[in-house]
């Protein structure tokens, strides 16, 4: 154990948050992404949500200042009939953190897929809630 870790971040995601380099992304993905087929790396971390998991992560991983939106969410699939309220979460969590108010930029869920392809890791999570997927892109700790 170490202090001032969320004991959310396993020591696995640990180790592959400080591998990560600037611009490298890692993808928090919901229960239904196929992460074991998409993802080189595979940070297992079953049953814990997103938006807790957002947070523990945010308090220790810069998002990258040099681009607009240094996070990406899959678009609603075209006459799907679900809402996306955990975006809103997502959205609060990440102005808390950071100050951005509209940190995303939407991609196609296939366009989603592919991008999650080149990420630095997948991390598997137990999040339920529909279109929880979001990709983020890190950033330099200055000072």
């Amino acid at each position: 154990m170490l202090k001032g870790i969320s004991k959310l971040i396993s020591p696995e995601l640990l180790k592959i948050l400080m591998e990560m380099g600037h611009g490298d992304e890692i993808v928090l993905a919901d229960a239904n992404f196929p992460a074991e087929s998409i993802g080189s790396r595979v940070v297992r971390a079953d049953g814990l949500p997103i938006p807790e998991l957002l947070d523990a992560i945010l308090r220790l991983f810069p998002l990258d200042t040099y681009v607009e939106k240094p996070a990406v969410l899959m678009a609603v699939v075209p006459g799907d009939p679900v809402s996306t309220p955990i975006w809103n979460v997502y959205r609060n969590i990440i102005r808390h953190h950071t100050g951005l108010e509209a940190p995303f930029e939407l991609l196609e869920r296939f366009a989603f897929y592919e991008r999650a392809k080149d990420a630095y890791a997948v991390v598997a999570t137990g999040e339920a809630a529909p279109y929880a997927n979001i990709i983020l892109k890190k950033g330099v700790i200055v000072g």
